[in-house]
C-alpha cells in the first residue's frame, strides 16, 4: 500500500477505529505515533506492541491544548526525522438539546471534534512542506450529510470537519499535500456500544439499526481502517479534497 517508511500520526489511537488504524499502518510498513488523552491506555498501546519491529510510539496529548499539540508534534518529528501521514481520528459523540446544551458543552464538543484537528494539522504542515508533501485523512461521519434526530451538535461539528478538508486540500495542494476525509457510518466502537447502551431497550435498537443497513451488519473498526490507509498512502496519490462515505450501504437509500 505504499506506506512503508512513512511517519504516521493518528490521534485517538487506542481505541475503536484509530486503534485499528495505528494496527493498519503498523502491519503496512509505517512508524506510528499515537496521541491519546489517556495515559492507562496509551501505556496498554506500547506494551501490546513491545519488542514489535517500528513499535508504535504512544504520547499522551489533549488534542483540544495547542501546547500539547505543539509538544507533542514536535516529539515525534524529533524522534522520526517528520511528519508524513496525519490521521485526524479523535472524537467524540454529543447528544445535547440545542436549548438546553450550554455553552461550555458546545465549546467542548467543537474542540474536541473539529478544533483538535486544525491544530494537529497547523503543527504537521511545516514539516510536511519540509519533505515536500503529505497526507491528512479526517475522520469526518456520515452525519456531516445525513443525520437522525438526538445526535446534536455532533452533525453540525463532523460537518465543520468535512470543510476544513476542503480548504486545507486547496491550501496546501500546491505542496504536494493531500488533505481528505474519511466519513464512516454505524462501527462497533465504544462509541456505538455507549450509543446503544443509552436507549430504552438497547437489544432492540441495535436490531434496528442492523435491519436498515443493505449488508445486513455494521462496519468494524478494521474495515475503516482499510479505507483510512488507501487514503494516506501514495496509491491514492491523485485524491484529495474528497469526502468518502463508508457505511454499508446505509445513506444509498433514502427512497421509500
Amino acid at each position: 500500500m505504499r506506506l512503508a517508511g512513512k511517519v504516521a500520526v493518528v490521534t485517538g489511537g487506542t481505541l475503536g477505529i484509530g486503534r485499528a488504524t495505528v494496527e493498519k499502518f503498523h502491519a503496512e510498513g509505517a512508524q506510528v505515533v499515537s496521541f491519546a488523552t489517556n495515559p492507562e491506555r496509551c501505556a496498554a498501546l506500547g506494551d501490546a506492541f513491545a519488542g514489535a519491529e517500528r513499535a508504535p510510539l504512544a504520547l499522551v496529548c489533549d488534542v483540544t491544548r495547542e501546547d500539547q499539540v505543539a509538544a507533542a508534534m514536535a516529539q515525534a518529528i524529533d524522534r522520526f526525522g517528520t511528519v508524513d501521514v496525519l490521521v485526524n481520528n479523535a472524537g467524540v459523540n454529543a447528544y445535547f438539546d440545542a436549548v438546553a446544551m450550554t455553552e461550555a458543552e458546545w465549546d467542548w464538543t467543537f474542540a474536541v471534534d473539529l478544533k483538535g484537528a486544525w491544530l494537529c494539522a497547523k503543527h504537521a504542515l511545516p514539516a510536511m512542506r519540509r519533505t515536500g508533501g503529505g497526507s491528512i485523512v479526517n475522520i469526518s461521519s456520515i452525519h456531516s450529510q445525513n443525520t437522525i434526530k438526538g445526535m446534536f451538535p455532533y452533525a453540525a461539528a463532523k460537518s465543520g470537519l468535512v470543510g476544513l478538508t476542503r480548504s486545507l486540500a486547496l491550501d496546501y495542494g500546491p505542496d504536494n499535500i493531500r488533505v481528505n476525509a474519511v466519513c464512516p457510518g454505524w462501527t462497533r466502537t465504544q462509541l456505538i456500544e455507549e450509543w446503544f447502551g443509552l436507549q430504552d431497550d438497547p437489544a432492540a435498537a441495535e436490531a434496528s439499526v442492523l435491519a436498515v443497513h443493505p449488508l445486513g451488519r455494521i462496519g468494524t473498526p478494521a474495515e475503516i481502517a482499510n479505507l483510512i490507509a488507501f487514503v494516506a498512502s501514495d496509491e491514492a496519490s491523485f485524491l484529495t479534497g474528497a469526502s468518502l462515505v463508508i457505511d454499508g450501504g446505509l445513506t444509498a437509500q433514502f427512497a421509500h
